[in-house]
């Protein structure tokens, strides 16, 4: 079982790496609470004229606190407690059960060669990432 969670997991390495994913999990809040602790300030300083002026500084101040910042996604997936793996194994598992594999090369293959699938398992990773680890995702241009 633990090969097959691990499989699993180096699969959405792959998928992850392959689509270039990043997230970030803790400056994600910092920003936000930047801008919107600034709109209100502004908000209460200078009215509506405020709101604009601060919500614009205190999104140009978070975006400055959370630059580089986001990790690589296969680098945070790795970093992940092994209930957290198991959890994220299950969830992937429901879209993987009909599929049958011996290695993670043979798995990563079947995958990759099926755009519907390689969809599926992507939004369902996403999903993942921004539910269960409240993380925000960015795709690198």
């Amino acid at each position: 079982m633990c090969d097959r969670v691990n499989d699993v997991m180096k699969l959405c390495c792959e998928l992850s790496a392959h689509h270039q994913i990043r997230a970030t999990i803790k400056g994600s809040c910092k920003g936000a609470a930047a801008a919107g602790g600034l709109a209100l300030v502004g908000g209460i300083v200078g009215g509506p004229l405020g709101i604009a002026a601060g919500g614009a500084v205190g999104g140009l101040l978070g975006c400055w606190m959370t630059s580089g910042q986001f990790k690589p996604l296969p680098q945070v997936l790795m970093e992940l407690s092994p209930q957290q793996k198991k959890k994220l194994y299950d969830e992937l598992m429901a879209i993987l059960e009909d599929i049958r594999w011996t290695d993670v090369i043979q798995l990563t293959t079947l995958v990759m060669s099926n755009a519907p699938l390689t969809q599926q398992l992507t939004a369902a990773l996403l999903g993942f990432v921004t539910k269960e680890l409240q993380a925000e995702v960015k795709y690198v241009d």
